[in-house]
């Protein structure tokens, strides 16, 4: 009885460990193929923000790369700064521009020479009682106060509008530094940018759809450009060409993207799954077609947790379909710092989030080339990541 209950339990060890081996080697497994430096995973909290946090952590890549060091550089001073002109904006083309908490990476990247940079410990951006970021309440008093000025009450608008507008920012994320010491050294914003070597003049913006003429710059219809910032066009295969020379040469890529779809998961993927194919609906297809909308999504989205999944195959058409549909839409920002690829040799790219570090990869994603294709906005890299060929194409 004694050996019996042994080998029973020697069994019960046995069958345990293969199911946690089975367990651990199901989902994805990712290798690196080449990963660039980056700074650590920021949280944008409760604030529509994602276009600073993303925009300041490539500029702090560059500033990696340029062998500058590493800094922490404060994504509230760039949001105050453009609540600003956005404002001015706003008034100008009589409530006629979308006035949110969103923003593009022109935003951040086109004001670098005008407005400089700040270190986060200069203006961190929390002075109304909270620990983290939470602009719901800022955002309102904003929105509400320039809805009542856009009234002129006096029949035209006062000297003082503006200057109010202003207090509301200063009481929330805090008065604009004119100097500060930073490292020992006194800076202003525009000075410490200059140091750095940061530089708008030295990055530049690309899209991939074909309403506009390839080769020349447009400015990419979405609410949040409300500066009509342009991007250069290329055909969307030379976008992942110059996105791979990018990685490449060391640099990262400011993404702008739409995390709206089923295989954009919470736990650190993203993919776009093909619901037609016979490897994600499994063997009772027509069970699958009884599942209503919701229940597809769902049973989607659990195949996509399982591990790799059969993607859709993107064209140029379809890549402009979704966006003239407007199925594919301006919702983040994020940065991409590098290549990977599953277990089964799919291309991924390497993305840092700004929602803290959360998921199964503590802030990082991993995302298909698929996915990159198809639901790309815009991105934004430095132009010596360029191809030449590229780069001669665009004249520039």
């Amino acid at each position: 009885m004694k050996k019996l209950f042994i080998a029973s339990v020697a069994w019960v060890a046995a069958f345990s460990l293969s199911a946690q081996t089975e367990a651990e080697q199901a989902g994805y497994q990712f290798s690196v193929v080449k990963e660039n430096p980056i700074t650590s995973i920021k949280n944008q909290g409760s604030s529509g923000t994602c276009w600073s946090f993303s925009g300041v952590g490539f500029l702090e890549s560059e500033l990696l790369k340029a062998g500058k060091g590493e800094h922490d550089l404060s994504e509230m001073y760039i949001v105050r700064r453009n609540y600003e002109d956005k404002a001015q904006k706003y008034i100008r083309l009589d409530g006629a521009l979308n006035f949110s908490q969103g923003g593009s990476f022109a935003d951040v990247i086109e004001t670098i020479n005008e407005y400089g940079v700040v270190p986060n410990s200069v203006m961190p951006g929390t002075n109304y009682g909270e620990t983290g970021h939470k602009h719901g309440e800022m955002a309102d008093g904003l929105t509400g106060y320039l809805e009542g000025i856009h009234k002129k009450g006096n029949k035209k608008f006062s000297t003082a509008w503006f200057a109010g507008f202003k207090g509301i920012l200063d009481a929330y994320l805090g008065e604009k530094p004119e100097s500060f010491t930073y490292n020992g050294k006194s800076y202003t914003p525009q000075s410490l940018a200059k140091e750095l070597g940061l530089d708008s003049n030295n990055y530049i913006s690309l899209s991939s759809f074909t309403h506009h003429p390839f080769y020349a710059p447009f400015a990419v219809e979405v609410p949040d450009n409300w500066r009509w910032a342009l991007s250069y066009n290329v055909p969307m295969d030379e976008m992942i060409q110059i996105m791979d020379n990018a990685i490449e040469k060391g640099y990262t890529i400011a993404w702008a993207t739409d995390v709206s779809e089923t295989g954009f998961t919470r736990n650190g993927i993203g993919v776009y799954p093909d619901d037609n194919a016979p490897e994600n609906i499994g063997s009772d297809q027509a069970h699958w077609l009884g599942l209503s909308a919701t229940e597809k999504v769902s049973s989607m989205r659990k195949k996509i947790e399982e591990g790799p999944v059969k993607e859709i195959t993107v064209t140029q058409e379809i890549r402009q379909a979704g966006f003239d549909n407007q199925e594919t839409t301006d919702d983040h920002g994020m940065q991409i710092y590098g290549i990977a690829k599953d277990q089964n040799g799919t291309k991924y790219y390497m993305v840092k989030n700004s929602w803290g570090e959360t998921g199964k990869y503590k802030g990082i994603w991993y995302v298909s080339e698929t996915f990159v294709k198809y639901k790309t906005i815009s991105f934004v890299i430095n132009k010596d990541a360029l191809p030449k060929d590229i780069a001669n194409k665009l004249k520039l």
